[in-house]
């Protein structure tokens, strides 16, 4: 039986799933790679791969798309890992610098200056802005070393009352339910200790891994999220 292929995530928030699924009987069934969130996104899109973790601006690109499982990337509330970092407060922000490794957060970002702060800014893929996006593992410890850090997943509950959901996972295709299922349960297993991954992970100044893992994210793609999604993409479609 051919295996299912699935793209993954590289950074600590995904951890959990990956160790659910490392110490599941699911891992004989699929071919597994890692990558970055759009890498991800890409590779669902152009059918490299059967299923990823992919930020949800991205759903926007596929024509048919299955959301599978219960569990998302996600928080209610600040993330600690989903930052516009500026040299000025928000409300004098005129120029963003986008992240190259997800649309979803440079979306989430220019949301939030238009609606949230009233800014009618430039974005720019190159060089010097007053502010730039960044996500991930990348913004661990940066928060004290920049005049202005604004957390993307408080100002999106602050503006919505909305958590928010980053990436989910997604088919391009339907797959048999067994498998779903299965999967299902090995992303389950995983974030029911997400603590077990921090052992052997690099230490940061001024950044805890389990209050990230067990505090700010939020990994159950609850009615509450699904309705953030569909807010968001309303809103990015506007833009």
């Amino acid at each position: 039986m051919k295996k299912i292929s699935v793209s993954a995530v590289s950074y600590t928030n995904t951890l959990p799933f990956l160790q659910g699924i490392r110490n599941s009987e699911i891992l004989s069934e699929i071919e597994l790679s890692v990558d970055y969130p759009a890498e991800c996104a890409r590779k669902v899109i152009a059918n490299e791969v059967d299923m990823g973790i992919i930020p949800i601006a991205a759903l926007l690109d596929l024509p048919t798309y299955h959301i599978i499982g219960d569990y998302c990337i996600g928080s209610d509330g600040a993330v600690d890992s989903v930052f516009i970092f500026s040299s000025k407060p928000a409300h004098e922000i005129n120029t963003l610098l986008l992240d190259k490794q997800s649309r979803t957060s440079n979306g989430l970002a220019r949301i939030l200056l238009k609606h949230h702060w009233k800014r009618d800014i430039r974005v720019v893929t190159e060089g010097e802005a007053d502010a730039y996006v960044l996500i991930g593992d990348r913004t661990f410890g940066k928060k004290a070393s920049v005049p202005y850090a604004y957390d993307l997943g408080h100002y999106w509950k602050e503006m919505t009352g909305l958590p928010f959901a980053y990436a989910v996972w997604v088919s391009n295709k339907k797959l048999p339910e067994t498998f779903e299922r299965s999967f299902n349960a090995a992303l389950a297993e995983g974030v029911s200790h997400p603590e077990d991954v921090i052992p052997g992970l690099p230490v940061y100044d001024n950044f805890d891994y389990k209050t990230y893992l067990t505090q700010h994210l939020d990994f159950h793609l609850t009615p509450e999220k699904r309705e953030a999604i569909n807010r968001y993409l309303t809103l990015y479609r506007q833009l």
